[in-house]
C-alpha cells in the first residue's frame, strides 16, 4: 500500500472526527487483562523504557492524532518518566493504535528512524501535533515534520510504502481491538489493569503506587 497525496487529502477529512471520537469518555469498568498476554510483542517489536525488573508494567495504545494522546504525553508523561520509570518502579510500553491514515503514516515515520530516536519523535510529533495532524495538506506537513527530525524527501516516501512496517503497525492495533477490547485513546494498562483517557498525574500515580 503507498500513501499518496490524495489519499493524505482525503485522510485529513476525517482525522479531526477521529481525534473527537477518541475525547468520548467510557464507563469506568474495572478490566484486568493477564500480564503474559499483554507482554506478547507485535512484529516490529515493542518500544520500551525503564527497567526490565520493575515492579509496574505499564502498556500505553496511543494514536498520533489524538488530541487526549498529546495532553497526557506533555503534561503527566514526563513526571511518570521522571518520578517513576527514570527510577527503576516503572517499565513503560508504548504501542500503536492509530484511529486514521495520517495516525498510522506517523506511526511508520517513528518506526523508520533510528532505534535511540523513536520516543524523541514520538515526543516531537506529540509537541507539534497541531501543525501535522490537523492541517489540509497532511501530507506536505508531515513530510516537513519528518525533513526538521533528519528525513529525506526519499527516505519520507520510502518509508511510507514500506508494507513490513504499514502491516506491523496495523497488527498491533488490531491485537489491541480485539484481544484487549481497546476501542479508544489513550488506553492504559496498568501490571494489567485497564484505565482509558487522558490521565493526570495524580491519577497515575494513584494506579502505581499501590503495587509499590
Amino acid at each position: 500500500m503507498t500513501f499518496s497525496r490524495r489519499q493524505f487529502l482525503q485522510a485529513a477529512s476525517f482525522t479531526a472526527l477521529g481525534a473527537a471520537l477518541a475525547t468520548v469518555p467510557l464507563a469506568a469498568l474495572a478490566e484486568t487483562y493477564g500480564m503474559d498476554k499483554l507482554m506478547e510483542a507485535g512484529p516490529l517489536g515493542d518500544k520500551i523504557l525503564g527497567a526490565d525488573d520493575a515492579p509496574v508494567t505499564i502498556v500505553e495504545y496511543a494514536s498520533m492524532t489524538c488530541g487526549h494522546c498529546a495532553t497526557f504525553h506533555k503534561t503527566t508523561y514526563p513526571v511518570l518518566k521522571k518520578d517513576y520509570v527514570d527510577t527503576g518502579k516503572v517499565r513503560f510500553i508504548f504501542r500503536e493504535f492509530p484511529l486514521d491514515p495520517v495516525a498510522t503514516a506517523a506511526f511508520m515515520l517513528a518506526r523508520c528512524a533510528p532505534e535511540e530516536k523513536y520516543f524523541d519523535i514520538i515526543d516531537a510529533l506529540f509537541e507539534d501535533q497541531r501543525s501535522w495532524a490537523y492541517s489540509n495538506d497532511p501530507y506536505n506537513s508531515l513530510l516537513n515534520f519528518a525533513k526538521q527530525v533528519g528525513f529525506t524527501q526519499e527516505a519520507f516516501e520510502a518509508c511510507l510504502t514500506n508494507q513490513d512496517v504499514l502491516d506491523g503497525v496495523n497488527a498491533v492495533r488490531d491485537r489491541a481491538a480485539s484481544e484487549f477490547k481497546v476501542n479508544s485513546t489513550p488506553t492504559f494498562f496498568v501490571n494489567g489493569e485497564k484505565k482509558s483517557g487522558a490521565l493526570t498525574v495524580e491519577q497515575m500515580a494513584e494506579l502505581i503506587d499501590k503495587h509499590l
